[in-house]
């Protein structure tokens, strides 16, 4: 890596914010001799020029030895920031590549096929004529000998060990924060109707162990095997049939793999097992280093990770397979005003399982005081859940402002979105698992509302171990990094601005845990948080009536720091509302899903 180049890479014209600065503490933590270096760079930093110079300072052919890689990947989890980065005329460089099923076939008749379910990997032998002119092999062809190949992180794990993709001199991750749970879920294998082909066919018994698992599992393999061979030996699949050996062929290797790292007595690796619906069965592993090392760590000499939300450096580095000693960490300021970047308590009380069905209604009340103030702004409900997502809107529309709620569902969650934000007026999106990778810039959204704690779900096996084994300080900065991901999505300029309301009392108590995991510009916005001062309620309009002021019931305004007793709005506290669980770690949590 010639890291001395790092600021002579910039692509843009010229420097915004801080971006002059952080490229020179990054060129010195690598030239320290540092193998990785974490930049925690907050929303609006222009992340991607970062990283388009960062790539630039890998070695050339021209500088190379024999067999010394060369080149750079930009890697990011997030389909939406790829095609930013396609579309962006200052990253043009960046040749982006995606998986097959993104391209379709040029073949007469097969325009409308894919390109992983065309002629080519239907019919055994087939030539096709039309190769060297294929989108998806033109555009891999081009990336493979571009200086920097760009897609997607799980494109670039199902790369590893490809002929194509090889090491390189460095490799850019963006939004790398959550990498260790990419790579956990990657790795999981999910046994059911919508993964084994012929499961209906299967005959699974019950499993109560990992090594129970591992036994059923290469039993499965073979099951398998035999099926994909059938396939292989027929001369021409449709196109539900190539799609049937293609995910036989996945399965195997994902079976395989986790029998042997399972009967493997130095591998580091920890499995558990998960029963669902339908007897279906995830088999899970707790610690993701092994998968990480050949599926990331062996593709490139160095590497640059960043994120807004890289709390803790130690942490981080234990939880992806990564010796602190050898990563540096640079900080990068906000350059955003706080006040334009405002966080309000409207905490209604808890939403944990047990007790939201009575704060609910609250947070739908003081939703319509929001609408009211915001009667001229367009603005996104983070609901957490389908479940409070559904309640909500139903609550919203007895209310009277059903008309300006907009919805979305597992399968037109995109479609919904893009039509929210191609829509005109001040309607209100009630969204789900939208509290990263989305960009809400001027009016598109001028508020927002976090309806709920995003708490992982302790039922998952993954979340049980660690807890189990007093990992409570990542579980609370798992919910704390969500939290801090959600509230960059409504501003994203220096100029632009936008609400944050708070709505779960458990956001709050969430704070005080974690106040010494917050990067220094998110702590400013929670010191000057405050309750709003919003209309009153009035449900036969929807729009604050005669839009007086009230606060917020004052038995609900919290200080953030400091002692307290949180209390319900009936006045109880809430160590006395919680069946002697006062001092528990999951107090704020209980029973969350």
């Amino acid at each position: 890596m010639q890291s001395a180049r790092i600021e002579s890479e910039f692509p843009a014209p010229s420097y915004r914010g801080n971006q002059r600065e952080a490229l020179s503490d990054i060129r010195q933590a690598f030239e320290a001799g540092n193998d990785v270096v974490l930049v925690r760079a907050p929303t609006g930093s222009g992340k991607s020029l970062l990283a388009r110079a960062i790539c630039g300072a890998a070695r050339t052919p021209e500088e190379a030895e024999p067999k010394q890689a060369t080149g750079a990947y930009y890697t990011t989890p997030q389909v939406s920031q790829l095609d930013d980065v396609a579309s962006d005329p200052l990253l043009s460089d960046l040749q982006v590549i995606r998986g097959k099923g993104n391209y379709t076939c040029l073949l007469p008749g097969e325009e409308d096929t894919k390109v992983n379910r065309a002629p080519c990997v239907r019919e055994r032998g087939y030539d096709c004529a039309v190769k060297h002119r294929c989108p998806y092999f033109s555009d891999r062809a081009i990336a493979s000998n571009r200086a920097i190949a760009a897609m997607t992180l799980a494109y670039f794990m199902q790369t590893a060990g490809s002929e194509v993709f090889r090491t390189r001199d460095v490799c850019v991750i963006d939004e790398a924060h959550g990498l260790a749970d990419w790579a956990e879920m990657y790795a999981t294998i999910d046994l059911g109707p919508r993964t084994v082909p012929m499961w209906e066919d299967l005959s699974v018994p019950e499993i109560a162990s990992v090594s129970r698992a591992a036994r059923y599992a290469d039993s499965l393999s073979q099951t398998c095997a035999r099926r994909k061979d059938d396939l292989l030996a027929r001369e021409e699949l449709t196109p539900n049939e190539a799609a049937e050996r293609d995910r036989l062929q996945e399965l195997i290797s994902e079976l395989d793999w986790f029998v042997t790292d399972y009967r493997d007595p130095e591998s580091p690796t920890t499995w558990a097992v998960d029963r669902g619906e339908e007897g279906s069965l995830s088999i899970k592993p707790m610690n993701p280093e092994r998968y990480l090392s050949h599926t990331v760590w062996e593709r490139a000499n160095r590497f640059a990770l960043l994120s807004a939300t890289i709390l803790n450096k130690e942490a981080f580095c234990r939880g992806v397979g990564l010796d602190p000693d050898r990563v540096a960490l640079v900080d990068v300021g906000h350059t955003f005003p706080v006040e334009n970047r405002p966080l309000y308590d409207v905490t209604q009380g808890k939403m944990t399982y047990d007790e939201r069905e009575e704060t609910i209604p609250r947070v739908a009340r003081v939703l319509v005081r929001i609408m009211a103030e915001h009667s001229d702004h367009k603005g996104i409900v983070h609901a957490h859940s389908y479940a409070i997502q559904e309640r909500l809107a139903d609550l919203l529309a007895d209310f009277g402002v059903g008309d300006r709620v907009r919805t979305h569902d597992r399968e037109d969650r995109n479609a919904a979105l893009e039509a929210w934000k191609a829509s005109g007026g001040a309607d209100v999106f009630l969204s789900v698992k939208m509290e990263e990778a989305l960009d809400l810039e001027g009016d598109l959204a001028r508020w927002q509302v976090l309806c709920k704690a995003p708490y992982l779900n302790t039922n998952d096996s993954r979340v049980a171990h660690r807890l189990e084994r007093g990992q409570w300080a990542w579980y609370h900065r798992a919910a704390l990094r969500t939290v801090i991901q959600a509230c960059g999505r409504v501003v994203r300029s220096p100029e632009d601005q936008g609400a944050t309301y708070l709505a779960d009392s458990s956001l709050l108590d969430l704070f005080e845990r974690t106040r010494g995991e917050m990067p220094p510009w998110f702590e400013a916005q929670v010191e000057r948080m405050v309750p709003p001062e919003l209309p009153a309620f009035e449900a036969s309009t929807g729009a604050g009536g005669d839009r007086s002021r009230t606060r917020p019931d004052q038995s609900r305004s919290r200080q953030v720091s400091g002692s307290r007793s949180t209390r319900s709005p009936d006045g109880s506290s809430a160590s006395s509302r919680s069946n002697g669980r006062a001092n528990h770690p999951l107090n704020d949590v209980w029973g969350d899903g």
